[in-house]
């Protein structure tokens, strides 16, 4: 089970709010719960004897800072149940505000059986030092998201 959401319109991103995604290629089989126009996905835990249902989460997009802010390192990641995961954020330095560069943040989901995760990518800080103010807003650009039903 292959599922792709995407948005290609340019969309303001506030720090720590998701994407939004508008079009989609969903899931038929009722692992993925997702309405248009929204950044939240629902993950099910729909086994056969399993544990987990065990899901492949890939996000690519096109992220920049917009014309009125500063340069500075911007970041997306896969968030699950509102945390996001660290080790799918997706950093991007651009050189100039507008400049477009592409990203691209993977994850591995296990949801226990019976259970369900909620899922989404958000615009998270890109610095290090937590001292250093990250751009309130970025924009996004031709975001894809496709979640693979992997076990």
């Amino acid at each position: 089970m292959a599922a792709e959401y995407l948005a290609n319109p340019v969309q303001n991103v506030a720090l720590n709010a998701p994407l939004i995604f508008n079009a989609s290629i969903p899931c038929t089989k009722g692992y993925v719960y997702h309405e248009d126009e929204t950044g939240i996905f629902i993950l099910r835990g729909i086994t056969n004897g399993q544990c987990f249902a065990t899901y492949q989460v890939t996000f690519n997009g096109n992220i920049a800072i917009p014309e009125d802010g500063t340069v500075g390192p911007i970041a997306v990641a896969i968030t699950v149940n509102g945390e996001p995961r660290l080790t799918s954020r997706a950093i991007y330095v651009p050189a100039a505000v507008d400049e477009y560069g592409n990203v691209t943040s993977t994850a591995i989901i296990k949801v226990p059986k019976g259970c369900c995760f909620s899922l989404s990518v958000e615009y998270v800080s890109g610095q290090d030092d937590p001292a250093e103010t990250p751009a309130p807003v970025i924009e996004v650009q031709n975001a894809n998201l496709v979640i693979n039903r992997i076990a």
